[in-house]
């Protein structure tokens, strides 16, 4: 598995764009989002498995950063970096970039492994947590990007 590659790629919809005619920032959180579902499935966790296993995903907290404005039209291209990971806890960040290979935002996300039977967190089955180890190794000497670990607040 090349989880290390990991690329979502969408384009900009029109009824994506709002009133400042850019991307309203709920359909920021919606690629996002759509780039995790696709992830999931790409460390083995696709709908067969998640029955099969009884096991899922879910979000518990996400960091948004926008960093530059997207316009009906474009392309885009998601890519993952894993952070830090435990026994049934992924912390990731998201990085969207456009044409230019710039990064237009980014989604920090602390994920947490749910059996789905007592919906309560649990270590990830054995194969999964493979895949994320795989991850881990192939990306430990990557440099966590600035956005990472960012707190909210005004800076006095």
């Amino acid at each position: 598995m090349e989880s290390s590659s990991f690329q979502y790629e969408c384009i900009v919809k029109k009824n994506w764009v709002d009133y400042n005619c850019h991307m309203n920032d709920a359909e920021y959180a919606k690629v996002f989002s759509l780039a995790l579902d696709q992830w999931i499935e790409e460390i083995g966790l696709d709908q067969n498995a998640r029955n099969d296993y009884g096991y899922t995903i879910f979000t518990l907290e996400t960091h948004l950063c926008y960093l530059q404005e997207v316009h009906e039209g474009q392309n885009l291209n998601v890519s993952l970096q894993l952070l830090d990971n435990d026994e049934k806890r992924i912390h990731v960040i998201f990085l969207m970039k456009n044409d230019e290979n710039k990064v237009v935002a980014t989604s920090e996300q602390m994920l947490m492994g749910i059996d789905t039977q007592t919906n309560r967190p649990a270590p990830f089955p054995d194969v999964i947590a493979k895949n994320i180890d795989e991850l881990n190794e192939n990306q430990k000497e990557m440099e966590a990007p600035k956005q990472a670990g960012r707190r909210i607040g005004i800076k006095r």
